[in-house]
Order: structure tokens, then sequence, then C-alpha cells
């Protein structure tokens, strides 16, 4: 479990989707404390990005390690291990249940939360029909966050069409982070399933993922700043 915190800076969590440490310490730099979460994922990882989960950390800031593991149990628990020592505050894990087990095995007695991905948010229903899944959307988002609560993840991450239902589903104090976030009046992108800042909190996220309309913008301070007053002004935190 994770406790949820109720202001728009603590549930914001900005993707550095960018493909070298350079290019990631710079926006970085640009936000400032503009910004408390960011996101790394396989691209910055596979990158040289690594090092800046512990750079980070000791600067204050909050990482959301973004690898979606996924293997044998003994590799998944290690893989664990390492991202904790690496000072990750969140690690996905692909929600199969076999590798949550090893996860929550492994991460027993730390801060980091584990959020278990349900379905991504770049898939729709005809993606699952040609991948051989017999569950739509929902149905598989449902059955797998259910599997993650009962093993014991901290949270999971589900796109914000399925984020009320699995609200309802979940309880309070489970995390649910929804990427796929843009702000209104902005294009989806690669997302087939987006909503805007306020929508996904109306929802019942706890943090949402926003890279892409952050990190390109013209003035990324500014933008970020934008959402964080679109986020207020949702009414949802405090």
């Amino acid at each position: 479990m994770t406790d949820l915190q109720n202001t728009a800076r603590d549930r914001l969590i900005v993707g550095l989707d960018v493909a070298t440490r350079a290019e990631a310490e710079a926006i970085v730099g640009q936000l400032g404390e503009t910004v408390l979460w960011y996101k790394i994922g396989y691209q910055l990882a596979y990158g040289g990005g690594l090092p800046l989960v512990g750079e980070l950390t000791r600067a204050g800031k909050k990482v959301f390690l973004d690898l979606k593991l996924l293997d044998i149990p003994h590799t998944v628990e290690k893989g664990v291990e390492s991202a904790i020592g690496l000072g990750a505050a969140m690690l996905t894990v692909h929600a199969y249940p076999h590798a949550m087990r090893a996860a929550v095995a492994a991460a027993r007695g730390t801060d980091t939360t584990l959020l278990g991905v349900t379905v991504l948010t770049s898939l729709d229903e005809a993606d699952l029909k040609e991948a051989g899944y017999a569950l739509g959307v929902a149905d598989l988002v449902r059955r797998r966050a259910t599997q993650a609560r009962d093993i014991g993840m901290g949270g999971i991450v589900s796109a914000v069409s399925e984020a009320a239902a699995m609200r309802a589903l979940l309880g309070p104090d489970i995390a649910i982070v929804t990427p796929g976030i843009r702000p209104a009046g902005s294009a989806a992108g690669d997302q087939k399933r987006v909503a805007t800042p306020a929508e996904a909190l109306m929802a019942g996220a706890s943090h949402l993922v926003v890279a892409r309309p952050i990190i390109a913008a013209a003035d990324p301070r500014q933008a970020a700043a934008s959402i964080l007053a679109e986020m207020n002004a949702s009414g949802v935190t405090a």
C-alpha cells in the first residue's frame, strides 16, 4: 500500500521520455522545484539513465521506475531488489501473478511501491483480440487489478477510462497511476485511451503521468505549472 498524497505536486509524474541522461538532466533543470516526481522508462534506462534514479532521489525528488518487469520469478525478484537499491520510489511489474508474487517478496519491508501494469493504454479491444486474449479491456483490467491487490501490490497502472471502476473495486488506499494524460485540447499521440488531468483525478487516480505535453513544450516549466493549475482547479487536490 501507499499513502495517497493530496497536493497536485505530489500527484504529477513527469515522464522523462528522452534518449540520453544529458537530455533528462536538462529537462529536470528546466522544471526546477515545480515538479517532484519523474518517470524513467525503457528509452532513458537503456540510454544510460539509471544513475539518475539515485541522483534525483538525493536531490529530494521521487522516481517512478517504469520497467514493466516480466520474467521467471527468480529474475523478477532480483530485478526488483536491484531497482530498490537504486532508490526507486515506484516500480512497475506486468500484472502476471507469478511476477507480482516474486516482486512482492523482494520488496517486503521496503518503502518502494510496486505497481501492476494491467493493460497498456496503447491497446484497445482489437489489439487484445489480435494478441489472442479472450477478455476485453475492461474485464482484463478488472481481473489483473484484483489479482494485484490480493497478491499485495501497492497499486496498479490503469487508463483513466477504467480508473473509476478500479477505485470502487480496490478501495481508497491503493495507488492508481494513470498514463495517457493530455491537457485539454492537446493531441492524443500514440495513446488510444487518453484523458485530461481533471478527468483523471475525478475518476480516482492517485498519480498522473504526463510526458510529451511537458517535455516537448517550448517552456516545460510553464507547461507543468499549467497542468498543476488544471489539477488544482478540479477541486480534487488539496
